[in-house]
Parts: C-alpha cells; sequence; structure tokens
C-alpha cells in the first residue's frame, strides 16, 4: 500500500517517515543533542527563511516546554527593514530573549571600517565572534545548507571552531550514524547546523506544510530597484544607486536576505507558496549563487570567511 501526504511525498508503508518528516525528526533529535550536551547555546536568527524554519524546528523540540536557548542576531545597519520588523514580532511572539550585535557600533567606535563597496556582510565576522566570547556561547545554531554553496557543503553538523572561532577542516569529526561529538576545549565551541542536510526546496515544501509566516519580501511583490552586477539590488543609504545605474520599478522576490547592498532580488511574479515551490523546483542556480554579490568577491569568499569566524 502507497500512503501519498503533503507536495507529492509517498511512502511505501504506512509507518515509513515522509522525506520531510525525516528531516524534521533530524533537526529535533539535533537541537535536543545539543540541549544534552551543551551549557549555553545560542540561535542565530536574523528574520530570513532558514532561521525562521530553524525556530519553528527548536519550538517543536522543546514542546510544551519554552525553548531553552536565547537568539542572537548580527545586524548589519543595512538590513531589510521588513525582516527586522518580522524579527522583532517574532521574538515578542514567543516571549524569547534576542541578543544584537550592531556592525554600526564597531564602525563608529573605529574597530571596524566601511568597505569602499559600502557592503557590510564581510563585516560580520567581528561582531559575531566577540558576542560568542562575551556571552560565552559554546554551541550556535546557524541556519546553513548544504545545498547554499560549496564551503558550505563540506561543514559537519557539529563545525567545531577554535579559541578564535576560527574553522579548520582538519579539526572536524566523522559523523557516523548520526553520533555527533560535541567534545571542545575552554574558549572553544561548536557551529551546530541542524538544515545541512535540507535543500531551498525542501525549505519552502516544509514552510508550506507546517504553515510557517514568513516577511512579505520573499514573496512577489513591486519594487524599485536598479541592476548591478547582473542583480536587482534596491537603493539604499549603503551606496546605491551610483551614476549610470538607472532605477525600475520592477515585480520581483528575493529568494535569500542580507545585507541589502549585496542581497538580489529577482523577477517573479510567485505571490504564494506554490508558486515559490514551481519556481524553486524549475530553478538551476542556488539561493546564494544567483542572488549573493558578497559570495563573487573570489572563489573561495565562503571559505575565507570561515576560516576568519563567519558561519
Amino acid at each position: 500500500m502507497t500512503t501519498t501526504v503533503a507536495h507529492g511525498e509517498a511512502t511505501d508503508s504506512p509507518y515509513a517517515l515522509s522525506h520531510l518528516d525525516a528531516l524534521e525528526s533530524e533537526a529535533v533529535h539535533i537541537f535536543r543533542e545539543v540541549a544534552g550536551e551543551f551549557e549555553r547555546p545560542v540561535v542565530l536568527f536574523s528574520g530570513g527563511k532558514d532561521s525562521i524554519v530553524m525556530l519553528h524546528l527548536a519550538l517543536k523540540a522543546f514542546a510544551p516546554a519554552a525553548v531553552p536557548f536565547a537568539l542572537l542576531h548580527v545586524d548589519t545597519g543595512h538590513n531589510f527593514p521588513e525582516v527586522l520588523e518580522f524579527r522583532d514580532r517574532t521574538v515578542a511572539e514567543h516571549s524569547l530573549r534576542l541578543h544584537v550585535a550592531n556592525v554600526q557600533d564597531y564602525i563608529d567606535d573605529g574597530r571596524l571600517r566601511e568597505r569602499a563597496d559600502g557592503t557590510r556582510n564581510p563585516l560580520q565576522t567581528v561582531p559575531l565572534t566577540d558576542a560568542i566570547r562575551e556571552l560565552r556561547f559554546d554551541a550556535v545554531f546557524g541556519g546553513g545548507r548544504r545545498d547554499e554553496e560549496k564551503a558550505r557543503a563540506k561543514e559537519r553538523v557539529f563545525s567545531l571552531r577554535d579559541e578564535f572561532s576560527q574553522w579548520d577542516p582538519r579539526r572536524q569529526r566523522p559523523e557516523l550514524w548520526s553520533l555527533y561529538n560535541g567534545r571542545h576545549a575552554p574558549g572553544e565551541h561548536v557551529r551546530v547546523f541542524p538544515l545541512s542536510n535540507w535543500t531551498e526546496l525542501d525549505v519552502w515544501q516544509y514552510i508550506a506544510r507546517e504553515h510557517i509566516a514568513l516577511p512579505e519580501i520573499y514573496f512577489a511583490h513591486e519594487r524599485e530597484v536598479f541592476k548591478r552586477s547582473g542583480m536587482w539590488l534596491t537603493a539604499g543609504e549603503w551606496g546605491g544607486p551610483k551614476d549610470g545605474e538607472s532605477v525600475e520599478n520592477r515585480l520581483v522576490r528575493y529568494r535569500t536576505v542580507g545585507d541589502m547592498s549585496c542581497t538580489g532580488a529577482v523577477d517573479s511574479d510567485a505571490t504564494t507558496l506554490d508558486a515559490v515551490i514551481a519556481e524553486i523546483a524549475a530553478s538551476r542556480l542556488t539561493e546564494r549563487g544567483a542572488t549573493r554579490a558578497d559570495d563573487k568577491l573570489s572563489e573561495a569568499a565562503m571559505e575565507d570567511r570561515k576560516r576568519e569566524g563567519y558561519f
């Protein structure tokens, strides 16, 4: 007998887990494993879709109790207002604790300098690592997925970072049979990726199945944008548009959200979850490959940032 479930999933047994159920079960197990192994975990939460799904899984993992972790966001100062508003509303709705590390504070006191291109995403590393050290977090949940970018494809679910928050691929441990080793020396910590084995399509299908709310920026809407390096960017105080870059009003949506200076929109008329899922299923470019300029700075841009302490 075949049992059909949401979004075309099918199993040969009524007792078998569907694809999304298996991913959810793995993520819930990871959250509970961290809760049992570490003293001060924290969840990175930006208000983007992956962190929203991650928080939803954490809420499921510990229900009916409260999530036993705080949240952390590194605010570049150039984040999309719609996303920040959604972040704050979600935190209030679930009575969560949110720590915010502001890149602007580091620029104001001279610890960081603005980049010539106006992009602040690469500036997130120092505020992030400082917050981890100062607040003594020993496990940090991130929403990174292996399908996003080749450097992230190398990640373990438990990614050991040294006392400087740096990533060394030679020190990563095997994770046979889903056994996770959280051992770390004083000053070190572990980055944890519950969505490692998910794809962008999995995330959207899960959002549809679970009726998870998202910022409207993820759906098609009219927006004033200009073209740079093949991407539609939103004008803002970060330094765009420049001479020769004309602003157009277009129907677009965002596949991923980050610093406005390096996150591009895509032409889209997908205003519903089903339309977005159909669009993602037909795409041949990853979301970061299509819309994130900070990953195009060099062939090894993401891996270089990971080595410095970024996710």
